[in-house]
């Protein structure tokens, strides 16, 4: 690899549009790998770029930094990703998407089936709650925190 393919923080924080104390958090959390030079500086891949675009990306879409960093964890570290290794993680990530989605369509259905009915007591309840079986697994809302679990 040659000198000129690497970029320094700066400039990498100038094409990402990141703060540099950013990339230096994303370091930190083990998303992003610099080498250092002679003068332990930090010297990035151009690939890097598309590697933090990724995080911005999957944060906006609501995954943790322990699940970016495991999807890039799954991407080459001595190439450039293809296009092929970006739709394998976006295949990945669709179906994390479609969970949650999925958990949240049922929370709101849950959510409107207990308060929609109008008896807004989970003990008289002989819809959700027959018999007050719920009582048994502790207090609060039982059926939706245990929904959670689930996502």
């Amino acid at each position: 690899m040659r000198a000129s393919d690497l970029l320094g923080i700066s400039d990498l924080a100038r094409r990402t549009g990141l703060s540099v104390s950013a990339i230096r958090f994303y370091e930190e959390r083990g998303l992003v790998h610099p080498q250092r030079d002679g003068g332990n500086r930090r010297r990035f891949r151009r690939a890097d770029t598309r590697r933090l675009s990724f995080v911005l990306i999957a944060q906006r879409l609501g995954l943790t930094i322990e699940e970016i960093g495991a999807e890039l964890a799954k991407l080459p570290q001595d190439r450039a990703p293809t296009a092929r290794d970006w739709e394998r993680s976006s295949r990945r990530i669709a179906q994390v998407l479609d969970r949650r989605i999925a958990a949240l369509e049922k929370m709101r259905a849950d959510l409107t089936g207990c308060i929609g009915c109008g008896c807004l007591s989970l003990k008289k309840c002989a819809l959700y709650n027959p018999g007050d079986a719920w009582a048994a697994k502790g207090a609060g809302p039982r059926v939706l925190l245990e929904g959670e679990s689930e996502a």
